[in-house]
């Protein structure tokens, strides 16, 4: 034990813990870090190794018992028919059944998504019904065979802290110099300090700023391998992290269809993995998002105000060095399109992701650190009560050149290293212009990318700068673009000063642009490796004229699907009207699927009618059941299906409400039984052959 772990033993007598623990019984298990340290802290913390010793066979039992693998699942369902009830660790989950207007329950690892729940448990822990959170809970095995049902929970505690006390967190604070505490932070992360540059661990610290500050965007961009995304899946129970496919206006902020509010009401933050891959195909939630990144509301019918961060992670493939003295392409080079200047502009910060160490066992620390759920309740605290922006406010000085979005952005960036390092207090001003300065530099960043995107001077005031407390003026830089002329005054225009004041762009050339002075700067860098010029070169979709269609597909012939036919003309659509009268046997309602699938990547479509017909021989029953399934599923992306039954129907129609007529002359069943399910084009219809019909695509 070294002096820090005698100093945090002492102050914060269990609630820490020593992290090699950790790193011991972390691999192989798909558990997150809090999870098991919420385990280990049962069991292990103390600083006598006897103890230490059989504590770690206590979790090691507990997790060998109670923790069930995606291929054990089977097994643990016998393990509670058999005993009749046992308690698992995993991830529990809720979803609301409209049609049978009750709970399920589903485990993770349990395989069993029809698993009874009582109210209390969804109605004291809501995160349960967005997104699920991790637990210890007794499932019990129901043996009266009239019920729809195997299993139930009987017992559930979310593993998380039950109490907190703030103030004996910050009052104990008080017995740490700010290294030492930013230290205790870094090694209750899993990382050794004394390992890491002083800039690398402000880094660290930056990553934890959207767990602290409510309504706190930023962005980090960088190699692969540097642990962007794991405070938002491993250390925290309080956020969450989704793919770009999961960016959805009803799963992130309201599902008009069921009158919810989205992952931003239920969450400290909501991070994006892999940004890069973001599909959006609504314009709507790119609105929405930008209205809720700005003020933290937004309306959709009634108007929403929530607290949620929202955190941008995501790979850069290309060289840095190479994109700042470009002079076509940036450092956000790696966004999809739809997350356009209004969205970055409102960025609070952008991390350099690849000045960040690769993951590698020489950073991780064997000495004592929080134990992550505490640390984890402490921000939460923070995040939910204490507010340090006026105090940063009354303090803060500065420079001219800071516009509105730059003053809000430094000012939550500080507020949120306040928070992580002095939760008890003010800084010395050594160490408020240390965070001034790392924040200035972070919103600087976008700036300067958001300046070489724009044809105009809009944001070519990019000399951000404060003022010490002795009065002297300083300009912050960031190091990998500080000698970068085309970064600091780009080929297409330069910002003339006048008196101080901005004048007119003027063409310039790179050549002939002067290098801006030095400031107080850390050392540039080393790039990541470089890529090749063809690396840079993004090219966009050209748009599809929409025009009239009338063809035939012959029998035999492949390379047709509801998307390339259909797809192009839901541009624009809100509402589809489908008229088919043969929606009744079983690969008939799978085609009704796709056509759904289809409908659905449009990204604006909010209701399907489906009008369809029947006859004596039809199982009704069985119809209404495989529809009101697919009502449920499309209820959770926000999208009605309406289903009205005619027998005296016939012809075949698919009506769009911005004006085009699609008709397929056998309707949506114009595909051939493939000779075997194993067979090319059993599931993708475009390579499935097809039956002989006629297709007419016209306006009303």
């Amino acid at each position: 034990m070294d002096e820090l772990d005698k100093k945090l033993n002492a102050t914060f007598d269990g609630k820490v813990l020593r992290k090699d623990l950790l790193h011991r019984i972390k691999k192989g298990t798909n558990v997150p870090t809090f999870v098991l340290e919420f385990l280990l802290a049962k069991y292990c913390a103390s600083n006598d190794q006897a103890e230490m010793d059989a504590g770690m066979e206590a979790v090691l039992s507990s997790l060998q018992e109670n923790y069930v693998r995606p291929d054990e699942a089977n097994a643990a369902q016998s393990k509670v028919a058999t005993k009749g009830k046992h308690r698992f660790i995993d991830k529990v989950h809720v979803r609301y059944v409209e049609k049978e207007k009750r709970h399920w329950a589903s485990l993770e690892n349990f395989n069993s998504q029809r698993i009874a729940i009582g109210e209390k448990f969804y109605r004291d822990n809501d995160r349960l019904l967005e997104g699920g959170i991790w637990a210890e809970v007794t499932l019990a095995h129901n043996d009266i065979d009239e019920d729809d049902y195997a299993f139930s929970i009987e017992d559930l505690r979310p593993i998380q802290l039950t109490r907190f006390d703030f103030e004996r967190y910050a009052e104990g604070r008080g017995a740490f110099t700010r290294d030492e505490w930013l230290a205790a932070v870094l090694r209750s992360v899993g990382l050794e300090p004394s390992k890491l540059s002083k800039r690398v661990q402000m880094h660290f610290i930056a990553r934890l700023a959207a767990l602290v500050e409510p309504n706190y965007n930023y962005i980090e961009l960088g190699p692969r391998g540097t642990g962007k995304s794991y405070f938002f899946s491993e250390f925290s129970p309080y956020a969450t992290l989704i793919s770009g496919g999961q960016a959805t206006k009803a799963t992130l902020f309201y599902n008009n269809a069921r009158r919810k509010v989205g992952l931003v009401g239920f969450w400290d933050t909501v991070a994006f993995d892999e940004v890069g891959g973001i599909k959006v195909r609504d314009p709507d939630t790119i609105q929405i998002m930008k209205d809720f990144m700005a003020n933290g509301r937004f309306s959709r019918g009634a108007e929403v105000i929530a607290d949620a961060s929202l955190s941008f992670v995501g790979n850069i493939d290309v060289s840095v060095q190479q994109v700042v003295n470009s002079n076509e392409h940036d450092l956000f080079q790696p966004l999809p399109p739809e997350l356009d200047l209004a969205v970055m502009d409102r960025f609070a910060a952008y991390i350099p992701g690849w000045e960040m160490p690769k993951n590698s066992s020489e950073f991780l620390t064997s000495n004592y650190g929080f134990i992550t759920d505490y640390l984890a309740e402490a921000f939460h605290y923070q995040f939910k009560h204490t507010n340090r922006y006026e105090e940063v406010s009354k303090r803060i000085r500065l420079g001219k050149s800071i516009e509105g979005r730059d003053e809000k952005g430094i000012k939550k960036t500080v507020c949120a290293f306040l928070k992580v390092l002095h939760p008890n207090g003010p800084p010395t001003d050594e160490e408020f212009e240390e965070y001034v300065a790392y924040a200035t530099e972070c919103r600087r960043r976008v700036k300067e990318q958001m300046n070489k995107r724009k044809p105009d001077d809009e944001f070519a005031r990019i000399n951000l700068s404060y003022f010490k407390a002795s009065g002297e003026e300083v300009v912050v830089f960031c190091p990998e673009s500080k000698d970068a002329s085309a970064t600091q005054e780009p080929a297409r225009r330069r910002l003339n000063q006048v008196d101080g004041k901005p004048a007119e762009a003027v063409e310039v050339q790179p050549a002939a642009q002067p290098t801006p002075a030095a400031a107080d700067s850390p050392a540039v860098p080393t790039p990541i490796s470089p890529a090749p010029d063809a690396a840079l070169t993004a090219i966009g979709p050209s748009p599809v004229e929409l025009k009239e269609q009338h063809f035939t597909i012959l029998y035999g012939d492949t390379g047709y699907s509801y998307e390339s036919i259909l797809g192009p003309y839901l541009q624009g659509a809100k509402s589809v009207v489908i008229e088919d009268p043969y929606i009744r046997l079983q690969h008939q309602i799978q085609n009704f699927v796709r056509f759904c699938e289809t409908v659905l990547k449009a990204g604006t479509v909010k209701k399907i009618n489906l009008i369809t017909g029947y006859d004596d021989k039809t199982q009704l029953a069985d119809i209404a059941e495989k529809l009101d399934e697919l009502k449920q599923s499309l209820l959770e992306l926000d999208v009605e299906l309406e289903v009205k039954l005619n027998p005296n129907m016939h012809d075949r129609e698919i009506r769009i409400d911005n004006g085009w007529v699609i008709k397929i002359g056998r309707g949506l069943d114009f595909f051939q039984k493939p000779g075997g399910w194993f067979e090319v084009g059993a599931n993708d219809l475009s390579l499935r052959k097809c039956l002989e019909t006629k297709v007419d695509i016209f306006r009303a």
